[in-house]
C-alpha cells in the first residue's frame, strides 16, 4: 500500500484517449512511434550494460583485495603490517561498493522510466491495431502495476527477499560484509578481543544492510512520487498471458 505522498501522480490532462490515435494520427505516426520504441530499447541496453560493468568492477576489486590481503597476511604473519594494509585497502573497496550501489539504483530508476515509455508506446500500438492485443505478453499500462508486469515475467512468484536477489541487493550484502570486516580488524588492532571484534563486525554488517534497505526504499518512493500515470491499469487488474491461454 502506497502512502499518499508517494503514490504515482495521474496526468493533469489526457491529450489522447482510446481510439483517438487511430482516428487523428498523421501518416507518419507509426514510423515516429517505432523510432521512439527503438530509442528506448537502446537506452535500456545501455543501462543494462553499465549495470553489469559496474557490478563486475566491484566484484573484481573485491576479489583482488581478498587475494592481496591473503598474500600480505602470509608475509606479515597477521601482524601490524597486515592490519595497516587492511585498514587502508578495505575502506577503498567499501567506497567503491557504495558508489556501485548508488549508480545501480540510478540505473534501475532510469530502467523504470524506459519501461514506462515502452508501455505507453504499446498502448498507442493497440489503439492503432486493437486486434493485436492477444499477441502482447507485456503491459500497455504505465502505472506501477504495468511497469512491474513488463519488467518481471512472473511478478507473483517474487520472494520477500527479492530485493537482495537483484544486483544492487547482492552488492549491498557484499559491501556490508566489507564494512563489518573493516570494523572487526580495527577492533583487533585496538586489542579489544576476538569476541568484541566479531560482535562489532556483525553489528556493522546489520547496520550497513539496514542503511542500504532504507536507501532502496527511498529511491523507490521517490520514483513513485514523481511518476506521472497516463494509462492506469483497470480496476479489475490486467489479464495475464496465462489467463489468455486458458480462456
Amino acid at each position: 500500500m502506497l502512502d499518499s505522498d508517494s503514490a504515482p501522480r495521474a496526468a493533469s490532462a489526457h491529450t489522447t484517449g482510446p481510439g483517438i490515435i487511430a482516428r487523428e494520427a498523421s501518416p507518419h505516426a507509426l514510423q515516429i512511434l517505432t523510432t521512439e520504441h527503438w530509442s528506448l530499447l537502446a537506452s535500456r541496453q545501455l543501462g543494462y550494460t553499465e549495470a553489469m560493468s559496474r557490478a563486475s568492477i566491484f566484484i573484481a576489486a573485491l576479489s583482488g583485495a581478498v587475494v592481496a590481503l591473503a598474500l600480505v597476511a602470509q608475509a606479515a604473519d597477521f601482524g601490524d603490517g597486515f592490519v595497516a594494509f587492511a585498514l587502508v585497502l578495505l575502506p577503498v573497496v567499501f567506497f567503491l561498493g557504495i558508489a556501485t550501489i548508488a549508480r545501480l539504483s540510478q540505473v534501475n530508476r532510469e530502467e523504470a522510466v524506459w519501461v514506462q515509455g515502452l508501455n505507453r508506446l504499446r498502448h498507442a500500438y493497440l489503439e492503432l491495431a486493437p486486434e493485436l492485443e492477444p499477441y502482447f505478453v507485456t503491459s500497455r499500462y504505465d502505472d506501477d502495476a504495468g511497469v512491474l508486469r513488463s519488467s518481471i515475467a512472473t511478478p507473483r512468484v517474487q520472494t520477500p527477499l527479492q530485493g537482495f536477489i537483484a544486483i544492487p541487493g547482492v552488492v549491498a550484502v557484499l559491501d556490508s560484509v566489507v564494512a563489518g570486516a573493516t570494523v572487526g580488524i580495527a577492533a583487533l588492532a585496538l586489542e579489544l578481543g576476538t569476541g568484541v571484534a566479531i560482535a562489532a563486525g556483525a553489528v556493522t554488517v546489520a547496520a550497513a544492510l539496514a542503511v542500504s534497505l532504507a536507501f532502496f526504499r527511498r529511491i523507490i518512493a521517490a520514483h513513485r512520487r514523481d511518476m506521472i500515470v497516463r494509462f492506469p491499469t483497470p480496476a479489475g487488474g490486467e489479464e495475464s498471458p496465462t489467463d489468455r491461454r486458458s480462456a
